[in-house]
């Protein structure tokens, strides 16, 4: 079959590997949609996973099944699934606790076991969800729309009237179209590019430009406010924009040697709530049924649609001029 791999640190190749061969408890897909997410990059740069070289990444990924392994009982082949990448040890104390994704042993499938920028992808039974008829462009979002809505998940039972939203690439836009599904009336996406704002108008959210005198506006006046960019100085903004009794979710993914200034007076004087999330938690059901009610519009956030080797080039750098989600489409 052919693959995208990095075969060793800062590599990336296209080629041909030999099919996956199933095992029990396990089934083949045929893969026909994949997403690039920035870990990928940080996976191949070696510094996310067990850089455990060669891998084929890939972890947003969508498909057909073609083959049964043995003790496979409720998928049949021809089943149009999507995967759930993420792979814990199910024995330390998070895993006890029902916290996958916090896994001391965390392990996912394009992460470190190959994933799915492949032809075929081998993966656990227990790790696939039907789609229906669902675009597999739209399923192959359900990963990334589980760790948005991971990330709502410490908000649940408040009132969220108003949020703001600083960064509008496709996971901000992603997650404001969640809060929006969910019933947030006020839904403001904040960014400095202009095209991605408008994309977030049409698609019946709120758009206020960076740096704009109209950020004024914002001042102690959210709900929620969300930093969806790792950028530390919006990180370090996030408090002066909620209002009392309000939250600070810290959700991009700032450089690890950042630091921000926090006031524990005023965290503690405001009622102020700061949460931080990573990953999904095994919530591609809940993620599958928001991409639905959100409908097929979701796939505007899909803007590139690329070949392998067009793939290889977006992780060797190149940039795709005005993307915002980029997938393999087979």
């Amino acid at each position: 079959m052919k693959a995208l791999n990095f075969p060793e640190k800062d590599k990336v190749a296209v080629g041909s590997m030999p099919d996956p061969v199933v095992g029990p408890g396990e089934v083949v897909i045929a893969v026909r949609a994949s997403g690039i997410c920035h870990t990928d990059i940080e996976v191949m740069r070696g510094n996310y996973g067990a850089s455990a070289f060669p891998i084929v990444p890939g972890h947003e990924y969508a498909g057909e099944i073609i083959e049964i392994g043995p003790e496979v009982t409720r998928l049949k082949v021809g089943d149009r699934v999507v995967v759930d990448p993420n792979l814990e040890c199910g024995k330390c104390r998070a895993c006890r606790r029902g916290w996958a994704h916090l896994c001391e042993n965390l392990g996912a499938y394009g992460v470190t076991v190959n994933g799915g920028f492949a032809e075929q992808s081998v993966v656990r039974a227990d790790a696939v969800h039907q789609i229906a008829d669902m675009s597999f462009t739209m399923a192959a979002l359900a990963e990334p729309m589980g760790c948005v809505l991971n990330g709502l998940s410490p908000l649940e039972g408040r009132l969220i009237e108003r949020a703001a939203i600083f960064g509008t690439g496709p996971m901000g836009l992603l997650m404001g179209l969640a809060l929006k599904s969910r019933g947030t009336p006020e839904v403001i996406m904040v960014d400095f590019d202009d095209d991605r704002l408008r994309m977030a108008k049409r698609n019946g959210l709120e758009a206020m430009k960076a740096g704009s005198g109209a950020l004024k506006e914002l001042r102690r006046g959210c709900d929620l406010a969300v930093d969806a960019a790792g950028v530390p100085a919006v990180a370090a903004s996030l408090i002066d924009c909620i209002a009392n009794g309000g939250a600070a979710l810290y959700f991009g993914v700032c450089p690890a040697d950042a630091r921000i200034e926090i006031s524990p007076f005023e965290v503690f004087r405001r009622q102020l709530s700061l949460f931080g999330t990573h990953s999904l938690n095994h919530n591609i059901p809940d993620a599958l049924a928001v991409i639905e009610a959100i409908g097929p519009s979701i796939e505007d956030v899909v803007t590139h649609r690329l070949s392998f080797d067009g793939i290889a080039d977006v992780m060797a750098g190149q940039k795709v001029k005005g993307s915002m989600k980029v997938q393999m489409v087979l």
